[in-house]
């Protein structure tokens, strides 16, 4: 394994939670380059043999187990990566992932990662992304993640996206396939800053009955930075989902939200939420009554929203 210095293992804490190298199966990417991999006897890794990237087999039946799959880039490059991952039958895993870029130098650094699951029937996968960014470089700190799941019946996917601070620009493409019985949560958390620019679009096809999806998103513009929300949401059968998307804008942010739900079938139950306001004047003065400064209740507040 590639030895990891100061600044790779704090990437490696704020996007994976990592002090150490994880028990259990994982694959650490480091600048487009492997730094460590280990499996166990229920979950292989295998280097794709056509493109960079990695497939990752969980077999039928697997429980307790989780998998870590974090990148790393402390330079200036472009990192492009395809991940595939199969979910065996009856499976209940967590998985692991999340971007951390450490830019000092002032050419942009970016990573793009393509990650695509098949969620067999009955499996149970929890899903973790993270992206954070870092340093003194004026180059910019890029991501573009793209996630495809398909869910067969009675198979549940969910998902913990969100993104920490620190990233200049930032596209997220998420598209979902749902089958009898299958189940969605997404819990999406986003903060931008300064001039920062993130978009997100998550499309949701809900193509057999008894399929349920929930999607849940919060974020924070501030300063002059721009957000854009697309939120798609398609019944094909008897199925229910609901989307919320709840924004607080800041200083001279702009924030975009943009939910959609078709029903392509008369018992199909869609609900679509969006809300984009400030802090509330009377939340920020309780606070400081509590001795709480302006910007302490500010923070405090804005902690809770994104938890």
């Amino acid at each position: 394994m590639e030895t990891l210095n100061a600044i790779d293992k704090k990437l490696l804490y704020k996007v994976a939670g990592l002090h150490e190298i994880p028990q259990g199966a994982y694959n650490i990417r480091k600048n487009g380059q492997s730094a460590g991999r280990n499996t166990t006897a229920n979950i292989d890794i295998v280097t794709k043999e056509d493109r960079p990237g990695i497939n990752v087999i969980i077999r039928p039946g697997t429980k307790n187990e989780s998998v870590h799959i974090p990148v790393i880039l402390s330079q200036e490059m472009n990192d492009l990566v395809y991940n595939t991952f199969e979910v065996g039958e009856n499976a209940d895993v967590v998985i692991v992932a999340g971007c951390g870029v450490h830019n000092p130098g002032s050419r942009r650094a970016e990573h793009d990662g393509v990650h695509e699951f098949f969620v067999r029937r009955g499996a149970r996968m929890k899903y973790v992304e993270k992206h954070y960014g870092e340093g003194d470089g004026s180059g910019e700190r890029v991501l573009n993640p793209t996630t495809i799941i398909e869910i067969e019946e009675g198979g549940t996917a969910e998902l913990e996206m969100s993104q920490i601070r620190g990233i200049d620009s930032a596209k997220r493409d998420t598209r979902v396939r749902l089958h009898r019985g299958a189940k969605l949560i997404v819990s999406e958390r986003l903060l931008t800053y300064q001039e920062q620019f993130a978009e997100s679009n998550i499309t949701v096809e809900l193509l057999e009955e008894a399929s349920t999806a929930q999607i849940i998103s919060r974020s924070v513009a501030q300063d002059k930075s721009r957000q854009i929300f697309h939120l798609n949401m398609r019944g094909y059968a008897e199925c229910r989902g609901h989307i919320q998307c709840d924004s607080i804008i800041m200083h001279d942010a702009q924030v975009s939200s943009i939910p959609e739900i078709t029903a392509f079938h008369s018992d199909a139950q869609l609900i679509h939420e969006a809300a984009i306001g400030k802090i509330a004047s009377e939340q920020l003065v309780k606070l400081m009554c509590l001795g709480l400064t302006e910007k302490e209740a500010e923070e405090t507040i804005l902690q809770g929203f994104l938890a």
